[in-house]
């Protein structure tokens, strides 16, 4: 039976083989597999018969079996016996050589088998393959491979047969005519010479230690001859390859003299492949590096007459470039480096000499390459190449000059391996070096972009980043550089050309000098010793501190150029040391702190010349601050190229001139700057004025005379003005030299002393300047204003300002504002406008004062040219929109100087009165820009209020009327700015009363917390804010001044801006609510205003006029006003509802308002049936007019705030009414003439609110809910998705439990009333009605509220009467409602258990429904009670309840499923202990569906078979299987169902293993069900039950039966159950 079962097994799995699917097949092998390991004999017979038999089995599925086959054997190798592992050969070697062409996937599973035999059976096997390899036919090629491959797995076994086989083989070779044939010779005797190149390296190991090499060299040499003289000749490419790859391996078994004497053939023959062939190349490198290394270890002469061929064919393989980075590309690199490195090691001389002439070729790969065998062989061959340093560095001349970037990247590479081998310490090595730096130096941009764009970084194998990483490398880890490198690096600091490389520079700088600190602290870092070359002191420190100031630049030169600038401290002066230990860190903390986009630039350059005002002070050395100065001088042209640069050096030059003592040296560097200067640069010009005023703070005589005899020397010609001296220039350059001295001038006027500036400003300053006024140049024009303006700013600064008398002042103010009106009017360009009006700032405040006239077309002009300038777009140009806030401020600046004259109301009304234009405009940003200003003024006017007597603030009113519509603006800064407007004016008015400037009150302080308010673009909150203003302003506004504000609010009702009409609507209505006493007889007329105006607008604030006379209307006439609102059409337009809406403003109309409402929508039938089509199947409903019309309404009025105490009083007729109403519109349809208007309603713009009857009952019971105090309610039932669910038909039921949930568990104080009001629905004659009520009151008995409030027991009898009702709906609730007594009141269970029980067990039993949905809600049910009732009354339906539900478990529905294998769980927990072996019955047969359903699709299914599980465990009485079910089957947690079916199988067969029979037969059930992955668990169940049973369990199992049913489902569709049926089979070999 074991032999025989074991073969139809293997039949059965050998005919599956042929299936569709891979990943069948691969199971099915893996099945073989495990058939073998169990019986490894048997199962190699089943194979080795199956093929003999179907001699017509395709090739691929012979392949998979004899795959099968070699996994066996490999395993069970040395359990074969003889006959097996010989039938297995014969087998594998007639698989192999049946076909005579090659099927390659076929003859090489069989070769495997063949090779895993002979791991063992290595003479059998060769027994086997010689008799078919014999001498004088040509074998089959898988023979030969075979071979070959069985000499590499099994060295030792096979080494000592290679004798015979090479010499069966030798004369074969000529035999063979087939390329491919021959291409198996070669890789045969490559394989053959590598396993005996191993077989001799480890004879200590081999079982016959006497084998030496001289005993394959004739065969090897004769093989050689044939593959070398004809084959390598082939035109076939694969050949060629085999060939070459044979002959590396081969030529180290031939005699010496032998390979000596074929060495001038053999390397010219191959080296002639690279030269022919280009795919040789490919793979053939490391046989040659073979060849040349075992030419070189028998002493080869030969070699050197084939050397200059070998480099030649080398080096052109070196050169070809690299296109790809693959693995055989670089492989192949390295092995032509590699057989470099050998003639290296040969002949160094000849080597050399061929290669560095190579470098002076132009040819760039030519070049590329050999700098790459350069760098490989000064690394691999160092010794031989260490008398040739000076050679080689000599070589390097003409590469440096290569401007071609992979030269350069190649170049430097070789000099970073020349400083590791101590080349650099040679003469020439600084030429090395200096090159090296001249890369890092490179710009960013100066190689070609990769793609990415030119934004992108520079690539990580780039020249500059190569040389910057090679340069800090040699710095840092190579000792012996160190003394190389420095004090050398230094000269590179401050030529211009190596600019790009100072930051690289300085790092290495660094790292190299605290070396030297380490090794000597007291001495000087740099010795001349009269080395001309190396920069001063003072020009390292000042260049340092120049490239400073830009210190993002370049990698972070400035960060760089600090450190080492503190590093070289003692060798720029020795008393800086300490000072700068502690200035030095704080830079570089600031650095560190900001990026390039966050450096506020002008802070950072004042801090670095703060640090080097203070390091001159500490030096405190005139003679050192001269030759600094002179230094910085002599750098200025340096820096040409960086303008900002430049002008930080003058600023630096002005520093140190002004800490010299010496006024000759001043004069005189002065004096050169002024003659050297390159006036056409606009930064060199201002940098010049920045060092001439910063000298003038020390120097400010010295300065002047020098500006002064600049413009009288000898060039003047004594003509009649100074600036005529220009005549000979060209006039351009003549206005910019007159540009550069005006704004010297101005420079040092704002810098120098104050006490002595006043005194030279009309007669050596200004006298200058206004010579120029005439100029049309608008550089020049710049030059004078800024002049003026730090003249003017310098005047007025001074403690004697006040007694200064300006004659000139009005001639000035009128020209500036000549520039000021000859700039563009709708742009910005220049800073002329804002440098002229900070003058006319300035002059303002000097005396004499201006004509009135004058002053007034100074602020009209000043005014047009700002505010009617267009902004820039957004985010188009930073720098511009900087340059018009700057000049806002500068304007602003002006009116306040302006206003500081007259500070009075009179005063303010003027300057309000130049901005009313402006205030009003109908352009946005003029608007904002003029409230601004507006704002600033009386901010001004308040801080500088002095009242000395009570007089009235006469235009109060009209100020506030003008300002506060501004408060809705359409731009959020003009409402902002509008609001401390009036805040400001509050305070004025506060002032004018006699209250103290500290004063703080309360009322206008709460303006400042409204103005965020403002900056929300919601109207809503907008007007909200605007109302809560109106009502500040009508606390604080004195009575006189509420007639002008009215007034004004009235002209603003019309403007033009939307916005501010709206705001001036609500303005009105706070005052006349706040104040409206003092206006009685105006109140109609304001409210008839308003509501014309509702006509217009739908704005929410504007409407609120009409809302206030619709509650008057309504308080007197309350039935009419509803009638008549009733009577509008539907849907309601914005205006009614906001009409409907006024109607709760009183609780006493509210109340009465809802009252109507809910009449009307209860008293009329609900809708009317109606078919639409004769021939429909069920009338259409159609809701009816007033029922809806008053729902709408109900809503409306309900959505107001007020309507609060009105909807608590009535809630629960409310909330009944409208639950009620719901449910009787679900499904409902609008009147046909509202559906023909909603769809003319969709078609137009702007759609008006879509009108639906459920959507309109659901809106207004929620409103209900929120308005009476139920907001908890509400919003749980939006979070459960409760809303949506009660507007469709199909979750309407399980909307109302969720509303009934969220009443009970937030509303319970309400229910009584509730309960009543829908009580009398049980006996509506509206089947949803009843539906929905029982639904409602089910889900309130789910709580315990019902318990506490004493309605459990109505509710139940209540309930229980409705049992039966005609509607299955409201049955299935009662069942419902019944179960819910378990959740809400669990006590109570026990004391109606009989009554809920009966009542379960008969909705199991219910007939009248069809579709099963009461036996369901019944099962529920049960799950819920079974804990809570008796365990007697249990007792009784225990046995009925579980057979009545066995056959829901394979329900098609997933709900039946689901639920009623959860009650069985449950029943099982309800008996845990005291279980009735009948019961136990029923727990045994439910366990195999309950593990197959674990893989149900559905995971609610799966769940509940989880739980069940768990729950039957106690009672199986085992508490290993107990114990697995409790550790795989947790909630929650992710099972591996292989892994739990095989444990579970386990220890059922272990404690109940006569149930085998039982459980198999079982799960053959599903091996037919409808669910792919329950069918293929089915199977998977089986064969673990197999897997753990014991043999002697055997006869419980039909095993024709079962191998019959696996046998069927390997034709499953399913790939997976074929799988899973597959695997089955391979372990049904345990009870053959």
């Amino acid at each position: 039976m074991s032999a025989s079962y074991v073969k139809k097994l293997s039949a059965i799995l050998l005919d599956a083989v042929t299936d569709k699917d891979p990943l069948v097949q691969e199971q099915v092998c893996s099945a073989l597999c495990a058939l073998g390991e169990s019986q490894p004999e048997g199962t190699l017979s089943a194979c080795e018969e199956h093929l003999r038999q179907h001699e017509k089995l395709a090739h691929p599925y012979r392949t998979m079996i004899l795959r099968a086959m070699e996994t066996v054997v490999s395993n069970h190798i040395s359990e074969l016996d003889k006959d097996a592992a010989r039938a297995a050969v014969l087998l594998a070697s007639s698989e192999m050589t049946r076909a005579k062409d090659v099927v390659h996937d076929w003859q090489q599973a069989a070769s495997g088998v063949l090779v895993a035999v002979g791991k063992r059976f290595v003479g059998m096997v060769m027994e086997e393959l010689l008799s078919k390899f014999q001498p004088g036919t040509l074998p089959h090629c898988f023979v030969v491979q075979t071979l070959a491959n069985l000499s590499v797995s099994n060295v030792f076994g096979m080494v000592p047969f290679l004798t015979t086989v090479l010499s069966t083989m030798l004369p074969m070779l000529g035999l063979a005519r087939h390329d491919s044939m021959r291409v198996v010779f070669c890789c045969a005797l490559q394989r053959f010479s590598e396993s005996t190149l191993e077989y001799l390296a480890n004879l200590d190991q081999a079982p016959d230690p006497t084998v030496r090499k001289d005993a394959f060299a004739t065969d090897i040499g004769s093989a050689y001859d044939t593959l070398f003289y004809q084959w390598l000749q082939s035109r076939e490419a694969k050949l060629r390859l085999a060939v070459v790859e044979a002959l590396g391996p081969m030529s180290h078994l031939l005699p010496g003299e032998k390979l000596e004497e074929q060495l001038p053939k053999l390397l010219p023959g191959v080296l002639a492949l690279y030269k022919k062939h280009a795919e040789t190349s490919h793979v053939s490198k490391q046989s040659l590096g073979q060849i040349l290394e075992a030419a070189v270890s028998v002493g080869s002469r030969t070699l050197e007459v084939q050397l200059d061929a070998l480099l030649a064919t080398l080096h052109a393989q070196i050169c070809v470039p690299v296109e790809s980075s693959s693995p055989i590309v670089t492989s192949n690199r390295k092995e032509v480096l590699r057989c470099f490195t050998v003639l290296a090691c040969f002949s160094p001389e000849r080597l050399l000499a061929f290669l560095l002439p190579k470098l002076d070729t132009s040819n760039e790969r030519t070049r590329v390459g050999s700098l790459q065998v350069l760098r490989h062989i000064i690394n691999s061959a160092a010794a031989q190449m260490e008398v040739k340093k000076p050679f080689i560095l000599s070589s390097m001349k003409l590469p440096l000059q290569d401007t071609n970037c992979k030269v350069k990247r190649a170049a430097v590479q070789v000099i970073s391996a020349m400083a590791h081998h101590g080349y650099l310490e040679q003469p020439g090595g600084e030429a090395m070096l200096e090159y090296v730096v001249q890369q890092c130096a490179l710009p960013p941009d100066a190689e070609p972009q990769k793609p990415g764009g030119p934004a992108a970084e520079p690539p990580a194998d780039s020249v500059r980043a190569v040389s910057v990483s090679t340069l800090y490398l040699v710095s840092t880890t190579v000792d012996r550089m160190s003394d190389v490198l420095w004090p050398y690096l230094l000269q590179f600091l401050t030529p211009e050309r190596f600019t790009g490389a100072l930051t690289p520079l300085c790092r290495s700088l660094v790292h190299l000098a605290q070396k030297r600190q380490e090794a000597g602290a007291d001495a000087l870092l740099i010795q001349y010793d009269g080395n001309v070359t190396l920069p001063s002191p003072f020009a390292i420190a000042t260049r340092l501190l120049t490239v400073s100031s830009r210190p993002y630049l370049g990698d972070g030169r400035g960060a760089a150029s600090l450190r080492l600038l503190s590093v070289l401290h003692r060798d720029i002066h020795p008393l800086l040391g300490p000072r700068w230990a502690t200035t030095v860190p704080l830079l570089l903390e600031y650095l560190e702190e900001h990026s390039e986009e966050t450096l506020p630039q002008k802070e950072w350059e004042e801090k670095l010349l703060v640090f080097l005002r203070d390091s001159l002070a500490v030096v405190s050395d005139n003679t050192w601050t001269c030759q600094l100065s002179l230094e910085m001088c002599k750098q200025l042209p340096c820096s040409n190229g960086t303008p900002q640069e430049k002008n930080f050096l003058y600023k630096c030059v002005g520093t140190t001139l002004g800490a010299a003592s010496s006024k000759d040296v001043v004069r005189k560097l002065l004096q050169e700057l002024l003659e050297t200067a390159r006036y056409q640069e606009e930064a060199e010009r201002e940098g010049l004025a920045c060092c001439f005023g910063i000298c003038a703070i020390s120097h400010l005589d010295d300065t002047l005379a020098q500006l002064e005899d600049f413009v009288r020397s000898d060039m003047s010609r004594k003509s009649m003005g100074i600036f005529n001296i220009f005549k000979d220039r060209s006039e351009n350059e003549a206005e910019r030299v007159k540009g550069a001295l005006i704004l010297c001038y101005g420079h040092v006027a704002a810098q120098a002393p104050r006490e002595l500036v006043l005194a030279r400003a009309e007669s050596d300053i200004l006298r200058n300047v206004f010579q120029c006024f005439s100029t049309k140049d608008p550089a020049l024009q710049l030059c004078l204003v800024q002049s003026v303006c730090m003249v003017c700013q310098a005047i007025c600064s001074s403690a004697q300002a006040g007694s200064f008398h300006f004659s000139r002042k009005a001639e000035l103010v009128a020209q500036m504002m000549d520039f000021i009106k000859a700039e563009p009017p709708d742009s910005m360009r220049t800073r002329i406008r804002k440098k002229a009006m900070l003058a006319c700032t300035h002059l303002v405040s000097l005396e004499p004062e201006l004509e009135e006239q004058v002053q007034t077309d100074m602020v009209h002009g000043c005014l047009h040219s700002v505010m009617a300038v267009p902004p820039e777009p957004q985010g188009e140009d930073d720098q511009q929109e900087s340059l018009h806030l700057d000049t806002m401020r500068a304007l602003e600046d002006l009116l306040r100087s302006v206003l500081r004259r007259n500070l009075t109301p009179q005063g303010l009304q003027i300057m309000v009165e130049h901005l009313s234009p402006w205030i009003k405009s109908p352009r946005g940003y003029e608007r904002a820009r003029a409230l601004g200003l507006s704002a600033g003024l009386l901010q001004f006017f308040l801080e500088h209020l002095h009242v000395s007597a009570l007089v009235p603030f006469h235009n109060l009113g009209l100020l506030v009327g003008l300002f506060s519509p501004r408060c809705a603006d359409l731009w959020p800064a003009t409402r902002q700015e509008a609001v401390s407007c009036v805040y400001s004016l509050l305070y004025l008015q506060l002032g004018y009363e006699g209250f103290s400037r500290d004063y703080q009150d309360d009322v206008a302080e709460r303006l400042l917390t409204l103005k965020d308010g403002l900056v929300h673009p919601d109207p809503a909150i907008l007007f909200h804010t605007c109302h809560s203003i109106a009502q500040i302003i009508a606390k604080r506004l004195p009575p006189d001044q509420l007639i002008s504000l009215l007034l004004t609010l009235f002209e603003s009702l019309g403007d033009p801006d939307k916005n501010c009409s709206r705001a001036a609507t609500v303005l009105i209505n706070c005052l006349l609510k706040e104040r409206g006493s003092l206006l009685q007889e105006k109140v109609p007329e304001i409210v008839s205003v308003l509501r014309c105006r509702v006509q217009d607008t739908q704005d929410a604030h504007v409407l609120q006029a009409a809302q206030h006379s619709v509650h008057i209307l309504a308080s007197q006439h309350c039935p009419a006003v509803v009638s008549s609102l009733l009577g509008s059409p539907l849907p309601f337009d914005s205006h009614t509802c906001t009409l409907w809406r006024a109607l709760a403003v009183e609780p006493g109309v509210s109340t009465q308002v809802l009252g109507l409402l809910l009449e009307k929508m209860s008293r009329d039938v609900p809708f009317k049936e109606s078919r639409a089509f004769l021939l429909s199947s069920s009338p259409d409903r159609v809701a009816t007019q007033l029922p809806l019309a008053a729902t709408c309404a109900l809503h409306e009025v309900m959505s107001a705030p007020a309507s609060g105490p009105a909807v608590l009083q009535l809630y629960p007729q409310l909330f009944a009414g409208l639950l009620l109403r719901v449910s009787c519109t679900v499904g409902v349809q609008l009147p046909r003439n509202l559906q023909a208007k909603e769809r003319r309603a969709a078609s137009s713009a702007p759609a008006p609110k879509t009108l639906d009857p459920c959507s309109s009952a659901v809106d207004a019971l929620r409103t209900a809910l929120l308005r009476g105090g139920s907001e908890d309610v509400v919003q749980h039932v939006e979070l459960a998705g409760g809303w949506a669910s009660l507007r469709t038909s199909a979750g309407h039921e399980d909307g109302v439990t969720r509303l009934a949930s969220a009443m009970a568990k937030f509303a319970g104080p309400r229910l009584p009333l509730v309960t009543k009001a829908l009580l009398g629905a049980h006996s509506s004659v509206y089947e949803v009605q009843r539906v929905t009520s029982t639904a409602f009151l089910a889900e309130l008995l789910s709580s315990n509220v019902v318990n506490d409030l004493l309605l459990l027991e109505s509710l139940l009898d209540n309930l229980a009467a409705r049992q039966k009702d005609p509607s299955a709906s409201v049955r299935r609730q009662v069942l419902r409602g019944l179960a819910n007594v378990a959740s809400g009141s669990p006590d109570k269970v026990r004391a109606h258990g009989p009554q809920l029980l009966t009542a379960m067990i008969s909705g199991l039993d219910d007939g009248d429904d069809p579709h099963g949905l009461v036996a369901l809600e019944a099962m529920a049910g049960l799950v819920k009670l079974l804990g809570l009732v008796e365990p007697w009354d249990l007792r009784a339906v225990l046995l009925h309840t579980a057979i009545r539900i066995r056959p829901f478990f394979d329900s098609e529905k997933m709900e039946f499923r689901s639920v009623s294998i959860r009650l069985f769980g449950h029943l099982n927990k309800a008996c845990h202990g005291d279980c009735e072996d009948v019961f136990l019955e029923q727990v045994v047969g439910g366990l195999v569906p309950l593990l197959l359903h674990l893989r149900d699709p559905q995971a609610p299914v799966a769940d509940a078979c989880r739980f069940a599980l768990r729950m039957c465990g106690p009672n199986l009485e085992c508490e290993e299987l107990a114990a697995a079910f409790q550790k795989h089957l947790q909630e929650g947690r992710g099972l591996h169902f292989g892994e739990f079916l095989n444990t579970t199988c386990k220890h059922l067969m272990r404690h109940f293993p006569d149930l085998l029979g039982r459980l198999a037969s079982t799960s053959l059930f599903y091996f037919k069900s409808s669910w792919e992955d329950v069918r293929a668990a089915a199977p998977m169940l089986t064969g673990f039950l197999v897997l753990h049973a014991e043999p002697q369990h055997r006869p419980q199992v039909d095993l024709e039966e079962l191998t019959a049913a696996l046998q069927l489902l390997l034709k499953d569709p399913a790939p997976a159950v074929r799988g899973k049926a597959a695997e089955t089979l391979g372990r049904l070999v345990k009870f053959a």
